[in-house]
């Protein structure tokens, strides 16, 4: 079983929160190394560029600090969240959502194979794994009205995703695909909650808000892109071919297996290189009006699924909307996340595991 493997914050016995590495199922103090070790986020570290990174990873995998297995430590907020963008990337799951909800209509936007779709979602709800879900209530209207009341969520759902942080700024003006290496720090798994029955209401015309917003969970430990060259491969063919500003990063496809689980049952297994629209692309395309990064900006790719049943990144495609039950192994069924259920997803590609992201469905306050 590959080890995770990551850079991440973690505090125990009570102890100020410090930066360490993840290595198999320990945390190892890195406070040792210098100040951009002695933090409380990965912020200051993030910011060094590739040359200080590769002399972290080095130090950090060659430190023989305090260790703290996993199960003692208090997992924190790896860094701290600049800006949260979401994208719409994978051509399987946008064409689902476009065949549930427009059955008699072209499933994709005219847009989507021009760009990769994406809408600013909120840094300050950004959470690490491990914390409660707290069911949302929102404006929706129940089955068989037309009129919407404020009420919790009936339809919450998990997104697996697979998200991106950037470590260096930039000045202003687009970020060209073949320099995604240069501002991109590493990986971290995604779940993007959501409330269906909330965004179904909302979303026309400016999209998801509420029923979004209110909480996304990533993973303790941030994974540096150089541990992954082994798992880079070519990404789909696109058809028709990007724009000139996005035609880079088609060697940037991450082959990733991925899978969820739920309350102990693995309900869906896929991987990330189907992705339609690279990680480089989705950073091209967020810089090329002029918007500038900084560090710690984290941006997601969407929700990840395969063409094959069983692969699907949602309850809302794996249950065809609800239509179709996911039967667990205790006998109950599921359409959409009920109290008490817990989620986990987890990653691993070559001889490298990403950090799962785990959260539990608490009642709506």
């Amino acid at each position: 079983m590959p080890a995770v493997t990551g850079f991440g914050v973690f505090s125990a016995d009570g102890s100020p929160p410090r930066v360490g590495w993840c290595d198999g199922g320990e945390a190892v103090d890195l406070t040792a190394l210098g100040d951009v070790f002695a933090q409380h986020s990965l912020n200051e570290l993030l910011a060094l560029g590739r040359g200080g990174w590769a002399d972290a990873l080095a130090a950090a995998r060659a430190h023989d600090g305090p260790r703290v297995p996993l199960a003692e430590a208090a997992l924190h907020l790896p860094f701290d969240v600049a800006d949260y963008v979401d994208f719409y990337s994978s051509l399987e799951h946008a064409t689902n959502m476009g065949r549930l909800f427009r059955p008699d209509a072209e499933p994709l936007p005219p847009s989507w194979r021009f760009m990769p779709v994406g809408y600013h979602g909120r840094a300050g709800t950004v959470v690490v794994t491990g914390t409660d879900v707290v069911r949302p209530r929102g404006q929706l209207v129940p089955p068989g009205s037309e009129a919407p009341v404020f009420a919790p969520s009936r339809r919450l759902d998990l997104e697996l995703e697979l998200g991106f942080v950037v470590g260096v700024p930039s000045a202003g003006g687009s970020v060209a695909p073949d320099r995604f290496a240069d501002h991109v720090f590493g990986v971290v798994l995604v779940n993007d909650w959501s409330a269906r029955d909330i965004q179904a209401w909302e979303y026309v015309p400016l999209g998801p808000f509420l029923g979004k917003s209110f909480q996304t969970s990533i993973s303790a430990w941030v994974t540096p892109l150089a541990l992954l060259e082994e798992s880079r491969v070519e990404a789909p063919a696109q058809e028709p071919p990007a724009l000139p500003h996005l035609s880079d990063g088609g060697d940037w496809a991450l082959d990733l297996e991925l899978e969820i689980e739920l309350n102990g049952a693995i309900v869906s297994r896929g991987n990330a290189r189907r992705l339609y629209w690279t990680m480089p692309q989705q950073l091209a395309h967020v810089t090329s009006n002029g918007a500038s990064l900084r560090t710690g900006d984290l941006l997601a790719s969407g929700t990840i699924s395969g063409a094959a049943h069983g692969s699907e990144g949602s309850l809302i495609e794996l249950t065809h909307n609800g239509e179709r039950p996911l039967r667990l192994p205790d006998g109950s069924t599921r359409r959409f996340l009920e109290d008490g259920d817990e989620v986990v997803l987890r990653g691993r590609g070559g001889n490298v595991r990403l950090g799962e992201v785990r959260g539990r469905v608490l009642p709506a306050a």
